[in-house]
């Protein structure tokens, strides 16, 4: 069945009916899009919507990550002839998935960018979707929050990351992807003692009451303690998911703008997010992709799976 489709099925992005079920296009052409979803900005009837944020300005090494949502939906199109491996379910088939395509912003007013954003995330949450957005530097997941807390309440954080990004900065006017979630806390958005904080390795002496699972404990613990201990923490809290690329290895991701040693395997975080299905996670991301730095392609391959991951832990409680 998926060669007979495969002889004719091309661009499905702009041309299938419908929001469900695996696409058989040719997985090295075409109009990509996130899993080969159809592209649209009317979301009657559908469950989740994905979004692109190519934003980078709020970086503070190497650049780039704005490039990082067309890389994360073509490395995707792997994945779109098979329901995601593991999980039991399809979340392809048994949920109508669109994307939404980006954000349109003008770059040269990065003053007026957290509002746009903000707005735009918000005008998915309203139309009764939910949102997975593809970054993009880590500052995205700030106005991000704020749109999602304006319509759920304060919520809890589970950060995958190789920094907490909760460096003090009290000046909301600054955009700077290594303080976002300093102002989080201290606006309320998260509440700190119900969010986790998982891979970090870096120094940061106050963690504002944040829960940290460093990467060296989820080597020795390995990753079912981990999960064990994050499900521990959040327990049936609303919950939004950010995933830093960084928080692996560079081994495994070296495209990311900040990269540090002694991260995740994929395979520790793979494990890790299959094992906390049953979280209500109403929201989510994965950011800091940064395409210039891999040849190989291999870091937007993780980060589309991760992305894949999420939207299955974001259905799991809707099935």
């Amino acid at each position: 069945m998926a060669l007979e489709d495969a002889r004719h099925e091309v661009d499905t992005a702009i041309t299938r009916k419908g929001f469900r079920g695996p696409s058989f296009e040719n997985t090295f052409g075409g109009i990509p899009s996130f899993l080969r979803r159809s592209y649209t900005k009317d979301l009657a009837g559908v469950d989740f919507a994905v979004t692109g944020i190519p934003f980078y300005q709020a970086v503070t090494n190497r650049p780039g990550a704005r490039l990082g949502p067309r890389a994360i939906r073509e490395a995707s199109a792997l994945q779109s002839p098979d329901a995601p491996y593991g999980w039991g379910f399809d979340v392809m088939s048994e949920f109508a998935i669109a994307d939404y395509g980006d954000l349109a912003f003008d770059y040269a007013h990065v003053d007026r960018f957290p509002a746009a954003l903000e707005a735009h995330v918000g005008g998915i949450l309203d139309q009764g979707a939910g949102c997975l957005c593809l970054g993009g530097d880590h500052y995205i997941t700030f106005p991000i929050l704020r749109a999602h807390v304006a319509r759920h309440g304060p919520l809890s954080l589970l950060q995958f990351d190789a920094h907490t990004d909760t460096w003090p900065d009290d000046d909301l006017s600054r955009v700077d992807h290594g303080t976002m979630f300093y102002k989080a806390v201290k606006e309320g958005l998260v509440d700190p003692a119900r969010s986790v904080q998982v891979g970090i390795r870096t120094t940061n002496e106050d963690t504002l009451g944040v829960h940290v699972i460093d990467a060296r404990e989820v080597h020795e613990a390995g990753p079912e303690a981990v999960a064990a201990r994050i499900r521990e923490i959040l327990g049936g809290q609303k919950v939004y998911l950010t995933f830093d690329i960084d928080c692996l290895d560079p081994a495994f991701a070296p495209g990311t703008g900040t990269p540090v040693w002694g991260g995740l395997a994929s395979w520790q975080a793979a494990r890790i997010l299959r094992d906390i299905a049953g979280l209500n996670v109403i929201g989510g991301d994965v950011v800091e992709v940064s395409p210039p730095y891999d040849t190989s392609g291999a870091t937007a391959i993780a980060g589309a799976h991760v992305a894949v991951e999420i939207l299955c832990l974001m259905a799991w409680n809707r099935r």
